[in-house]
This record gives structure tokens, sequence and C-alpha cells, in this order.
């Protein structure tokens, strides 16, 4: 009787297990609960389709000069006014999240694809390798962003492709900790050691049972590092290491527009609130997807 009672017991408890998961949610409901994700992601897909089609919204070219509107205040013909070649600022700021997007999306994935790799096989092989990958991680972390940042463009020479590889690089130690964190506390779990004892490659483990499981923390590190990356890349713009002139891009317009703060305050103030708008939406958006990707947050 006492064994009929403890399988009767161990059902009762599969089927409330098997319930309470097809009771769960999807992703996407999950996201549609979360207002951080809502509201980030509205901003971003917004920001996304006035860069796709930028040059149906822009009202002028945003590159030709016109000498006779220049340093006009915001009006009905110019709604963002005009800077000191008489190009129109609204038109520059709609091209310009082209080139934040591209800069954000194009240094998060160089970041991205080397500080896995590096934080998954120094985690994963241990030993020498990880202490090389910890040593390497510990010197770029010693250096401020933004001047790692100058260093790695001074030596590839100023350009925007060039500053989208420096924060790039600049950027790879932050995945390749967290990576590699990730990756030492799951190869000592039971399907690992199991998938090593069939005799499993170590190439196969590393990129099919472990990299998996390092998913959700990636996605939301790789969201909220996008608007740094805008961030960092306006910021050698506006130092003259990054777009030139006269790429409309926000930090270039922001370097532009300081000789004119009390002058012609709108040069500089609406590409300001841009490169605001656009980190704000791209942290929100992270914020959500940590609450809905976190298992600890969730449940609450």
């Amino acid at each position: 009787m006492p064994n009929a009672e403890s399988a009767s017991a161990n059902r009762a408890t599969r089927s409330l297990e098997v319930r309470a998961v097809a009771k769960q949610p999807s992703l996407f409901r999950r996201l549609l609960r979360s207002r951080s994700a809502v509201i980030g992601g509205i901003l971003i897909l917004a920001i996304s389709l006035v860069a796709v089609f930028a040059s149906m919204i822009a009202p002028y070219d945003p590159i030709k000069q016109s000498f006779k509107d220049q340093l006009q205040p915001p009006s009905l013909s110019h709604p963002l006014g005009t800077d000191e070649f008489g190009r129109d600022i609204l038109s520059r700021i709609i091209h310009g999240a082209r080139w934040a997007l591209l800069a954000g999306i194009l240094a998060d994935s160089i970041a991205l694809i080397l500080g896995v790799t590096i934080g998954l096989i120094g985690g994963f092989y241990g030993g020498r390798v990880d202490v090389v990958v910890v040593w390497l991680t510990d010197v770029m972390l010693a250096f401020p962003y933004l001047l790692l940042a100058m260093i790695v463009v001074s030596i590839f020479g100023p350009g925007i492709r060039n500053a989208m590889i420096a924060i790039g690089i600049v950027y790879t130690p932050q995945y390749a900790r967290l990576v590699r964190g990730t990756v030492l506390s799951l190869k000592e779990k039971e399907f690992i050691e199991a998938a090593r004892c069939i005799g499993v490659s170590p190439f196969r483990i590393m990129f099919r049972h472990i990299l998996p499981n390092c998913l959700a923390p990636i996605i939301v590190m790789a969201t909220l590092a996008i608007g740094w990356a805008i961030v960092q890349t306006a910021g050698l713009s506006f130092l003259g290491l990054g777009a030139q002139h006269p790429t409309p891009e926000w930090g270039a317009m922001l370097s532009g527009g300081r000789n004119y703060m009390l002058s012609a305050w709108w040069i500089a103030t609406f590409p300001g609130l841009a490169i605001v708008v656009t980190v704000i939406g791209f942290n929100i958006l992270g914020d959500g997807l940590r609450d809905v990707l976190d298992p600890y947050l969730r449940g609450r």
C-alpha cells in the first residue's frame, strides 16, 4: 500500500508540473506584458523606421548647403532650424539615425562575436587559456572606454568605420567576462558531464550545449550595449575621430554646434536629444528583456 500511495503521489506531482509548464505564457506574451519591453520596443521601432525611410521622410538634402539660410531658428520651413551652413537640422537628424543604428549594431556585433568566443573558450578549457583570457580582459578594462577607443582609432585612422571597430574592440571584455562566468557554472552540470561521457566533441559541447544556455544574459547585454556603443561613437565623432564633415552624424553635429550654443542653441540641442531618446529606448528595452528572460525576476 505505501508503494501504491507513493506512486500515486508521484503521478499527481508530475501532472501538476505538466500543467504548470503548460500554463506558462509564451515569450511573446511575456514581452507584451512587460511595460518596459513594449515602450522600448516602440521607441526603437519608430527610430528604425525613420532610419530606413530617411530619404522619403527628410524634407531637405542633409548635405546641401544654403548660405542664405544660415543659423535660422526653428520655423515652419525648418522645424528644427538650420546650422552654420544653412543645412536643415531635421533632415540631418533623420539621416543621422542611420549612422547611429549602424554604429550601434555593428560595434555591438563585433564585441559580441569576439567576446562570446573568447569567454567561451577561456571558461570551457580553463588552465592557462583561462589565465590569458582573464589577464587580457583585466588589462583592457583598466583603461577608460573612450580613452581606449581613441587609442584604437589613432592606430587605424579617423573615420566612422574605424570608430565602429574601435568601440567593438573596447566592449569585447564585457562580453568575455559575462560568458566566461556563465560557462564556469555550466560546465560542471550533469548534462555536460553526460555529453562528455558519450564522446561528444568539445566544440559541439561548447556551441550546442553550453552556448544556448548563455543566450538570455547575452541578449540582454547586447540590447543595452547598442545604446552604449551609440554614445561612444558619437563621442568619438564629437572629438573629430569618427564621422567626418559633412556626414550627418549626431556626434559630429554636436561638435559643429558647440560654438553656437549661445547664439544658435538648436544646432547642438536637437542632435543631443536624438541621442538621449535612442539610448533610453535601448536601455528600457534591455530592462524589459531582462525582466522577461531572467528566471529569478520572472517569478516575482
